[in-house]
């Protein structure tokens, strides 16, 4: 009778051990999933929020420009609430970035000597960048055609066609992974124009200006702040008068939202303007974008206090 009662002890507690386990493994279970419930609850309030300030954003940009209140596609931060959610939007004709397809080879040329490159790195890099754009294979006299790529081991050649992405970049011989993280915010495919804007361009697009310094630079974007702020015409670049272009309806809106807990949520967008009033824009890109740093040449814009 001891010896059963001693067995059946053990069973019991064999048993209440695997119970234990079983509860354990359930609770985590349950926790696991209420997390990842938790999580993509508060992703998708960030996501609406940010979606919100994109469809925002255009309907600002849709008022015009005499209204004191307007966002301004100058590329500065504006504050701005959804419901309970605070999100930052900033506005940037694509005008301000160097277009790799249409820009002038000397402005490429330019921002790459700006960002550490030497004449000759920035000549061969530059004359790559406009074989792999041009539609012939004739090599220019530093770039590099399918013969080149081949010798690199590379098993891709140029697409001789104008980029379809800044992405495509990042496949041109010479553009290393550091380069391209620093040129990509300031180039574009959506300004189909030679030039930049100076009157919104910033500050690392005005340095690729041929034969500026950056006391130049500097200079005028002082100027540049303090007409904004006394509500003045802004003033052009002179040193920059042969690369001047104007805006030209394309705009990248950039949304980010955070939340109490610290998840963002980055939402870019590339609009262009329609002179449809049944269908005013269309979106050429929309993409969740990358946490990243906050960068300005002058002081953020005051909140708007519009709610939604």
């Amino acid at each position: 009778a001891s010896a059963q009662s001693g067995i059946a002890l053990i069973l019991v507690l064999w048993i209440t051990t695997l119970l234990t386990l079983i509860a354990s493994s359930f609770i985590h279970a349950m926790r696991t999933d209420i997390n990842i419930v938790g999580n993509s609850v508060t992703r998708a309030k960030l996501e609406a929020a940010t979606n919100a300030a994109v469809h925002r954003a255009l309907l600002e940009m849709a008022k015009p420009e005499q209204f004191a209140d307007r966002w301004k596609s100058d590329g500065l931060p504006l504050s701005w609430q959804f419901r309970d959610q605070a999100v930052q939007v900033s506005i940037l004709d694509e005008s301000g970035k160097i277009d790799i397809n249409a820009g002038n080879e000397a402005l490429i040329r330019g921002l790459l000597r700006s960002q550490g490159l030497t004449d000759e790195q920035a000549a061969s890099l530059s004359d790559a960048i406009g074989d792999w754009r041009d539609l012939d294979s004739l090599k220019r006299p530093r770039g590099a055609e399918e013969p080149e790529y081949t010798a690199a081991g590379l098993g891709y050649k140029p697409n001789n066609a104008p980029f379809q992405s800044i992405e495509e970049l990042r496949l041109v011989i010479g553009m290393t992974p550091d380069l391209y993280q620093r040129v990509a915010p300031l180039v574009t495919i959506f300004s189909r124009q030679p030039g930049i804007n100076t009157q919104i361009a910033g500050r690392d697009v005005l340095r690729a200006v041929p034969g500026v310094t950056d006391a130049q630079v500097d200079e005028y974007l002082a100027r540049r702040e303090a007409a904004r702020a006394a509500k003045l015409p802004i003033p052009v670049f002179a040193p920059a008068q042969n690369f001047q272009s104007f805006r030209n309806g394309v705009v990248t809106i950039r949304a980010s939202a955070q939340s109490e807990d610290g998840s963002v949520f980055v939402r870019e967008a590339v609009a262009l303007r329609l002179p449809n009033p049944k269908r005013s824009y269309t979106f050429l890109r929309w993409q969740e974008g990358v946490q990243q740093a906050a960068a300005s040449d002058a002081a953020p814009m005051p909140a708007n206090p519009a709610n939604t």
